[in-house]
């Protein structure tokens, strides 16, 4: 989703023209320190953090990393969420939580395939979560156990070179051996996957459509907008500090917090500029996205969902493998009242009867500029204490 961009822009043009000379020399890259986990890791004494090193590497909604794991028992990880670090505003009912639960499975699986580890996994070892709310139960318990017929899984080399991409996209199209490839590896029960593109028009019409309408929703929803805004990181210290959440180091928006321009704790009013210019470059950059993946599921329990997650995980990997980038769209799949109508219509325009199906993925898909990867907590402020 585009909110860096948005917060980049947002606070006027004004204060942009009397500070922009000043900041012509300061960079706008991450910091480095911020990104460490995305080197490779060494051996470990417990072979259980080298697959967390992977692990924590999964694509994760508003990148909160909400995954706890339980150490205590050798030979077994305890996966569970982390209940402070939810969206209760855009994703009420935890179902994008759980994806990411998946992915995050996902990527250990990966992970312990290449030791030679099969990584028997059981979710949900004392009862799944209702559909309401999450608590405290643990979503996954995988016992490792070496196998010597377990092989390893060619994705597993992507896991580094993975990022979420939420640039524009190159007009070219991709190519069918690539689709065909990202479906083959999202394949599981009660699962479809789909593309369109520009043989498709009216249906590619219909999904940028949506997801324009869909993103204008979430930013001109007070609360909505604000819950995105408790988890900016703005600068380097911050974002050093937090290795989470949405990132933003441009000088513009370290500018307007440093002078106390920009409040946090405070949603843009009506027919704000910074709003309106945020929606016009999001449009843009949906009006020249050559195609679109998706994924609907029969069904949407627990169980379901998680299972989704590891095939996203999948499907993104894949099309890693061929150059390819993908960017969630997760606004008209959120399940708030304000988008009932692009709930509704991208669940019709992709055969997802309500309530038997749910669409539980929608991104964004092509070639895309090369981005520095999100910042990551590392592998210990996700072990839980013995």
């Amino acid at each position: 989703m585009q909110r860096r961009d948005f917060i980049r822009i947002a606070g006027g043009g004004a204060v942009f023209a009397a500070t922009a000379t000043g900041l012509t020399g300061c960079d706008a890259s991450l910091p480095q320190e911020a990104l460490t986990a995305w080197t490779p890791p060494a051996e470990s004494e417990d072979l259980r953090h080298w697959l967390l090193a992977h692990a924590i590497l999964a694509p994760h909604s508003h990148n909160l990393q909400s995954w706890l794991v339980d150490l205590s028992k050798p030979n077994e990880i305890t996966l569970h969420i982390d209940l402070g670090r939810l969206l209760p505003e855009t994703d009420p009912f935890s179902r994008q939580m759980m994806m990411s639960q998946g992915t995050f499975l996902e990527l250990l699986d990966l992970a312990a395939r290449e030791k030679g580890l099969r990584a028997d996994i059981e979710l949900f070892p004392e009862g799944a979560f209702g559909p309401l709310q999450l608590d405290q139960r643990p979503t996954a318990r995988v016992q490792l156990i070496a196998d010597a017929e377990v092989r390893p899984d060619p994705l597993f080399a992507q896991i580094f070179k993975r990022h979420t991409n939420r640039e524009a996209y190159e007009a070219r199209e991709p190519d069918s051996t690539a689709l065909q490839a990202i479906a083959a590896s999202a394949a599981m029960p009660a699962l479809r996957v789909g593309f369109v593109g520009s043989a498709q028009a009216q249906a590619l019409q219909e999904h940028r459509r949506i997801a324009t309408e869909a993103w204008r929703v979430e930013l001109e929803t007070p609360r909505t907008i604000l819950e995105s805004y408790k988890v900016l990181r703005v600068g380097p210290k911050e974002i050093t500090e937090h290795r989470d959440g949405i990132s933003l180091n441009s000088p513009f928006v370290r500018a307007l917090t440093a002078l106390g321009l920009f409040d946090r704790t405070q949603a843009p009013q009506p027919g704000d500029s910074g709003v309106a210019g945020q929606i016009k470059d999001f449009n843009e950059k949906i009006a020249t996205t050559p195609a679109f993946f998706w994924m609907v599921t029969e069904g949407n329990d627990r169980f379901t969902q998680v299972r989704a997650g590891r095939a996203y995980a999948r499907a993104q990997l894949a099309a890693t493998v061929h150059g390819l980038s993908m960017h969630p769209l997760q606004q008209a799949l959120q399940e708030y009242p304000e988008q009932k109508a692009q709930y509704t219509a991208i669940h019709a325009l992709l055969g997802a009867p309500l309530p038997t199906s749910t669409v539980q993925m929608w991104a964004r898909l092509g070639y895309a500029p090369l981005i520095q990867p999100a910042p990551r907590r590392g592998v210990q402020a996700h072990i839980l204490p013995a």
